[in-house]
C-alpha cells in the first residue's frame, strides 16, 4: 500500500468505510454490466464516482479549513500572550 493509502486524519476516518463500500459498489456495477449489457449499471456506478469525488473534495476542503483556523488560533494566542 502506498502512503497516500493509509494517510488518515480524525476527519477522514468515519467517511473511509464509505469511501471503500461505494468503491466496491462501483465495481460491482462495472462487473453486473459487463455481464449483462445493462447501461443502468454503468449510470449507476457513474453516480457513485461523483459522489466519492465529491466527498473527498469536501473533506480535503474541510481539512484546509480545520488547519486555517488552527493557525489563527495560534496567531491569535501568541497576540495575547
Amino acid at each position: 500500500m502506498t502512503e497516500r493509502r493509509t494517510f488518515n486524519t480524525p476527519l477522514r476516518e468515519p467517511w473511509n468505510p464509505v469511501v471503500y463500500q461505494c468503491l466496491r459498489a462501483v465495481d460491482c456495477h462495472n462487473t453486473q454490466y459487463f455481464l449483462t449489457g445493462n447501461a443502468w449499471h454503468l449510470e449507476q456506478a457513474e453516480l457513485l464516482r461523483h459522489y466519492v469525488r465529491s466527498l473527498k473534495d469536501w473533506i480535503r476542503e474541510e481539512e484546509k479549513s480545520i488547519v486555517a483556523d488552527m493557525g489563527e488560533s495560534a496567531r491569535s494566542k501568541e497576540w495575547h500572550e
